[in-house]
């Protein structure tokens, strides 16, 4: 309601209270307050008067909510640390165990001793010139070789110096030698294994191996 004005209404029975009464209350209810005042007429008796004094509107006097006041904040829950985790695998000592498998035993090819065809001593010399042995082949004064007048060729022998106890085992690829008391003429190489060369000549024991 915009402006502010007052009337005085007259009523004479109690059910025109009731409803000013029941006025009263919705005007409050709809924003104004009117203040009933009953008074006595003075020129009629057994008559009530009613004063409806509009006042401020209500919704100005609305009670403000009270203000919320900022809850303390959660501070924040500690994270777990990640648990360690182990896998599922079986002990190793719920599983079968398998014998481990023994080591063979390394046989060691032993080389079997040739046999010995035959034997003696003999004397001995070396040379060191020469183009063509009798086999063939092209003489090598450094090649462990030797000549014999009566052996097969590619025979093995072992020569012994007895002096020293040295041996030197050669093949025989050439024939020789033609010099009385001797039956070996080994290649110079051959003769330095077992003796030296200034000597020349020895005496030798011998061995045809199979």
């Amino acid at each position: 309601m915009a402006g502010k004005h007052s009337r005085t209404r007259i009523f004479s029975s109690p059910a025109g209270i009731v409803a000013t009464a029941a006025v009263g209350v919705a005007l409050a209810v709809g924003g104004t307050f009117g203040a009933v005042q009953l008074t006595s007429s003075s020129d009629q008796s057994g008559q009530l008067a009613l004063d409806l004094a509009p006042t401020t509107a209500a919704s100005s006097l609305t009670p403000s909510s009270p203000a919320v006041s900022p809850s303390a904040g959660a501070s924040p829950s500690a994270t777990a640390s990640p648990s360690a985790t182990r896998s599922q695998q079986a002990a190793s000592r719920a599983k079968a165990r398998t014998a481990s498998p023994k080591p063979k035993p390394t046989v060691k090819k032993t080389t079997a001793a040739a046999k010995v065809l035959d034997s003696g001593s003999c004397g001995a010399s070396f040379y060191s010139d020469g183009q063509l042995t009798a086999n063939g082949e092209s003489f090598n004064p450094d090649a462990l070789t030797a000549a014999h007048k009566t052996l097969p060729f590619n025979t093995k022998v072992r020569v012994t110096n007895p002096a020293n106890g040295k041996s030197v085992t050669v093949r025989i690829n050439d024939r020789g030698p033609f010099i009385e008391g001797r039956c070996l003429d080994l290649s110079r190489a051959a003769f330095a294994t077992i003796a030296s060369v200034d000597v020349g000549a020895l005496t030798v024991r011998y061995e045809v191996l199979g």
